[in-house]
């Protein structure tokens, strides 16, 4: 009986120690996708207040009233293609995100399926005549709790997959509108 004790006691501090570092590693990941989507922001806005600011200047120096419209439609073609170009950095930001989080914690629930079955067969091999059926049984519940692990994994990658697509979806369909757009306003001068 000292022998199970034992080695339960070192599978629960093996069990602490991978939770810490699975969730240390998860964290990490989270900060770095909000890390750089606050260097995103930042960044743009910075470029933004130094572009309205030199627009702001060039609006100021403007002599009449077809130099103002020129100018205001030169500008919103490049506006247009910066937002597109954020979206689409944010986009690969989350979407890079994500998928390090989800191979995290995949890694971590193998690792955790493999220790908690090596357990299970360790104490088997002590556990007392007639109990293979006991040990069966908590071996296919953990099979089982696995599998679903597994599908709601597979549904999870599909939801991110269908919010990629539709954010790329989203950007085209913007790019495209913006771009038929341009001609018209140009032809009605």
């Amino acid at each position: 009986m000292f022998a199970t004790q034992e080695q339960f006691a070192a599978a629960a501090k093996s069990n602490f120690e991978t939770q810490f570092a699975a969730l240390t590693a998860l964290t990490g990941h989270a900060f770095a996708g909000v890390s750089q989507i606050a260097d995103l922001n930042l960044n743009t806005a910075k470029a933004s207040f130094e572009e309205t600011s030199a627009a702001a200047q060039q609006l100021l120096s403007v002599k009449d009233v077809q130099e103002f419209f020129t100018l205001t439609t030169a500008k919103a073609q490049p506006n247009t293609e910066k937002a597109l170009a954020y979206g689409r950095s944010l986009a690969g930001i989350a979407s890079a995100t994500q998928a390090e989080i989800t191979k995290t914690a995949e890694q971590h629930i193998a690792d955790q399926s493999r220790k908690v079955l090596a357990l299970i067969d360790d104490l088997s091999k002590n556990a007392p005549a007639g109990s293979e059926q006991a040990i069966s049984l908590v071996k296919n519940a953990i099979g089982s709790a696995n599998a679903g692990y597994e599908q709601f994994s597979k549904a999870a990658k599909q939801a991110a997959d269908v919010f990629q697509t539709n954010v790329s979806n989203a950007v085209e369909q913007f790019a495209k509108t913006t771009t038929t757009a341009k001609p018209a306003t140009r032809s009605k001068k």
